[in-house]
């Protein structure tokens, strides 16, 4: 396949899921691999671009700016995400930025060529429609967290959303997850996201350690 990206990769992609082979063989077809540096802006917001990237490897953060710089990551996606669909869809202006958090590489699909496909392929049609229902869910949970749950609560819902169950009972985050990503993810000054780690290192509720975050028992829901 030209494009560098194999049916598996593609069958991994959850917007892909269930298509047959010859569907993935054209999808892999269309695509144009593109890798970034870490820290660099793949799409800024109100951008008018028309396409869909697709992560093979790498991390990005989506972010929404106000005017005076102020940040918020609303989502960190990981090999096997995608971002970009709403533009496709709508022909909007990008309504986020992403920027990578570690050097990342990406197959991109333009707005044409999607468009075509899909037109062809109703499986992919249901697929992307779970897909923005998914991330509505997720945008509504987050709307929740932000207007019902103090600080200390928005911090223990993010880290058991990152956190992966292990052989032992625990759960571990293992990705890098800086205090300064978590303080952007649930608007809080980092200073306050320091403070609330101090308080549950110093109850055992999480031990850090070399960059691993690991929960070792149910964190208390406020402050």
């Amino acid at each position: 396949m030209p494009s560098g990206i194999n049916e598996s990769q593609l069958q991994n992609i959850p917007l892909f899921s269930g298509l047959l082979s010859g569907e993935l063989d054209e999808i892999a077809a269309i695509t144009s691999k593109r890798s970034f540096p870490k820290n660099n802006v793949i799409i800024n917001e109100g951008d008018e671009t028309d396409s869909l990237y697709l992560i093979i490897s790498g991390k990005v953060k989506v972010v929404l700016s106000d005017e005076d710089g102020k940040e918020i990551t609303i989502s960190i996606l990981e090999p096997n995400d995608y971002f970009g669909e709403l533009a496709l869809i709508d022909d909007e202006p990008r309504s986020a930025r992403v920027v990578t958090m570690e050097q990342s590489q990406f197959c991109v699909i333009n707005q044409s060529d999607f468009n075509r496909v899909l037109d062809n392929n109703p499986s992919l049609v249901r697929n992307l429609l779970k897909g923005l229902s998914k991330r509505l869910r997720e945008a509504n949970k987050n709307i929740e967290s932000l207007a019902l749950m103090d600080v200390y609560g928005r911090v223990a819902r993010t880290l058991l959303q990152f956190a992966k169950p292990e052989e032992d009972g625990s759960k571990v985050i293992r990705e890098k997850l800086t205090q300064k990503d978590i303080a952007s993810m649930v608007g809080a000054s980092r200073e306050m996201v320091s403070r609330i780690f101090k308080d549950l290192t110093a109850g055992g509720y999480i031990t850090v350690e070399s960059g691993k975050i690991t929960i070792n028992e149910k964190l208390p829901a406020h402050y």
